[in-house]
């Protein structure tokens, strides 16, 4: 491959994405035009960056990033590849200070000090003027909106909520649409797996539908549910593949935002204890929030599930990049802390692509638009059209 990322071994304190780190490398090259070249990047603790540092530019302590370009008028009889750019040092330890400094992840900063490294192998240099360091910086920021979104897995998968199929079923207080069935056939669509939510007043979803999904669901079975008793030891009997926990008001039409997990931390604890004690992961429904996902962490969740809902309904397009933003931020600093990411609520057909490749998040949870758009097209239609922009990403 023409770029060569090495890790020292000071760098496994990190929880780094190796496979997210190669792609915005080759990505790089192909938008500098450089698909041929070979470049070297080493990410080094700061004592190694120290020793660099002190050797080649006379200086004490580390610095983010060194770059040190081929010679091409003297190669003292070396013999190099043709297209040899050089090596780029980053240092793993300085990257994640300064992205703390900067309230940002710590693969936005090794990103940013990728692309400036690369400028500088390639011929940039902003101490020569401030013309060029203002073209430089320019350019900087160009590229790095250009890769930022490479994803760190192929595609996100799919999860679909049934939860309102139940809902027209309970209108009626029949027997019909059926969510048990509906759920095979997203699964026959193509769905990763299916998503339920057993309220306490079951307004939709009922006892029987979560047992009898348990016994059908041939993927994944996802139970939302609120942290009270009786949906705990329904949970524990019937064991979902996962549970996702949730804040639930009676009042409330759908889920109105994320569960504030350091308010009820103690008591989250303990089911998540007990869930795991019985092998069931689980996953916690926060606001894109740092201090949610952090306690998060701290109460022993596996996964936490990002609430998109905020950026669904944004009213202006700055609105709505402060809120994506946002989202982008915070599961890339739940990745860092070792946390799986899920995302959903709002995500329709017109607003789902950007959500769905960002390369942190692992899942997508999205059921009213699509049993919306399947009153016109039929359920299986309608999941593999959202199947087809998830996947395009």
């Amino acid at each position: 491959m023409p770029v060569h990322c090495r890790y020292s071994r000071g760098t496994d304190q990190h929880r780094l994405n190796r496979r997210l780190l190669q792609q915005r490398c080759d990505s790089l090259l192909y938008l500098l035009g450089r698909t041929t070249a070979t470049v070297s990047v080493v990410f080094i603790d700061d004592h190694e960056m120290a020793a660099y540092n002190l050797q080649y530019r006379n200086k004490q302590g580390p610095t983010n990033v060194l770059s040190f370009p081929v010679d091409t008028d003297n190669r003292d009889g070396f013999l190099y590849p043709e297209d040899e750019l050089g090596d780029i040092l980053i240092a793993v330890d300085t990257a994640r200070r300064e992205a703390m400094e900067q309230k940002s992840g710590l693969h936005h900063r090794l990103t940013e000090l990728i692309v400036h490294g690369m400028l500088h192998l390639i011929g940039y240099d902003h101490e020569r003027s401030e013309s060029e360091a203002e073209h430089m910086q320019h350019y900087e920021q160009q590229l790095f909106q250009q890769i930022q979104t490479t994803r760190s897995s192929p595609m996100p998968f799919l999860a679909i909520n049934v939860d309102h199929v139940a809902t027209i079923r309970q209108a009626r207080g029949g027997v019909e649409p059926d969510p048990v069935l509906a759920a095979s056939l997203c699964e026959l669509a193509g769905a990763d797996g299916i998503v339920v939510h057993l309220r306490e007043d079951r307004r939709h979803i009922l006892d029987r539908d979560v047992r009898l999904l348990r016994q059908t669901v041939k993927t994944r079975l996802n139970l939302e549910m609120a942290n009270t008793p009786e949906i705990i030891d329904l949970a524990l009997e019937v064991k979902p593949d996962m549970i996702t926990l949730v804040p639930e008001k009676r009042e409330e039409l759908t889920t109105e935002g994320g569960l504030d997990v350091p308010a009820h931390a103690k008591n989250i604890a303990k089911t998540i204890a007990r869930m795991q004690a019985a092998g069931i992961p689980v996953s916690i429904f926060i606001d894109p929030d740092a201090t949610q996902a952090q306690a998060a962490l701290d109460v022993g969740a596996t996964y936490v599930e990002l609430h998109t809902g905020n950026y669904c309904e944004a009213r202006t397009m700055e609105e709505q990049e402060q809120q994506y933003t946002l989202i982008e931020q915070v599961s890339e600093l739940a990745y860092e802390l070792g946390l799986k990411i899920n995302a959903g609520h709002g995500l329709d057909y017109r607003n789902v692509h950007p959500i769905a490749a960002l390369p942190f998040i692992d899942e997508l949870s999205i059921g009213h638009a699509v049993i919306s758009r399947a009153v016109l097209v039929g359920l299986e239609n309608a999941v593999r059209e959202m199947l087809t922009i998830v996947r395009s990403v």
